[in-house]
């Protein structure tokens, strides 16, 4: 298959006979990652993040690679970030995906030049599929705090 990469500013070829992921669908990926890599914490599992990232997506993706690597690299400062905007909670309160993408979230806005608000937008639309309301609002507060600091 042939396709337009609009970072890249070239036509490519994939030679995978599967689609390319959109960047959103790369962003679940992510956080999918991101979640079972907390659960496999939380129980003391030893895991190799290649084969948790290889296990969840089949085309090696830089962009999937940055966040998982950056995220557990710099996950106890995201954290910390994420709870300085917190007003009578903390990460560790909100649910496992509500996080993981909440880290997420804080990692590329800090770390990439996409825009600010593609990042939330994706965040809340993680959020809406994948965790409730009140975590959802907790992630949009936290993340409209960052941005406007």
């Amino acid at each position: 298959m042939i396709y337009y990469d609009k970072k890249e500013g070239e036509v490519k070829l994939l030679l995978n006979t599967k689609m390319a992921l959109t960047r959103s669908e790369l962003r679940e990926k992510t956080m999918i990652i991101l979640y079972q890599i907390e659960i496999l914490r939380k129980y003391s599992v030893d895991y190799d993040i290649e084969k948790v990232i290889r296990d969840n997506i089949e085309v090696e993706n830089d962009f999937v690679k940055d966040l998982v690597y950056g995220v557990v690299t710099q996950l106890e400062s995201l954290d910390h970030e994420a709870n300085s905007f917190m007003k009578d909670w903390t990460i560790d309160r909100i649910d496992k995906t509500g996080a993981s993408i909440l880290r997420m979230a804080l990692y590329e806005l800090n770390n990439t030049d996409t825009p600010q608000i593609v990042v939330i937008n994706e965040a809340i639309e993680l959020a809406k599929k994948y965790s409730d309301d009140n975590v959802r609002k907790i992630i949009n507060a936290v993340l409209d705090k960052k941005i406007n600091s």
